[in-house]
């Protein structure tokens, strides 16, 4: 397993809660490290990414001020601290690894973890 994310479970609104993703070092060390989300009955979406440096961060409108995404390059680990959550953050999280293509100008995920189950309660 490549990747392996964990953290998740039930908090009531306004709470927080950490992700971890732990990785292979080949999965670590590729350009881009993100989290995406997946409610039912809807699409998957993106959430947050870190580059391979950790120096750039980008987050999704919904979750930007509330979400902060870091790694950790002693534990090849990619975190996600969730905070102020609300019943809409609900969903099972997944982690996944990419590189950028420079032709498409966009980043291409290519392994993906098992998630975890976020519930919000309100």
């Amino acid at each position: 397993v490549q990747l392996q994310a964990s953290g998740g479970g039930p908090v009531q609104t306004g709470g927080s809660l950490r992700l971890s993703c732990a990785a292979s070092r080949r999965a670590f060390d590729n350009d881009v490290m993100g989290w995406f989300r997946q409610a039912p009955g809807k699409e998957r979406e993106f959430v947050a990414r870190i580059n391979w440096s950790g120096s750039r961060t980008d987050y999704a409108n919904s979750v930007k001020g509330r979400f902060t995404v870091s790694r950790d390059r002693a534990e090849n680990t990619v975190h996600l601290q969730m905070t102020s959550l609300k019943p809409e953050d609900t969903a099972v999280y997944l982690c996944a690894a990419g590189r950028y293509n420079r032709n498409l100008l966009t980043y291409e995920y290519d392994t993906w973890g098992q998630g975890t189950q976020v519930t919000v309660s309100s």
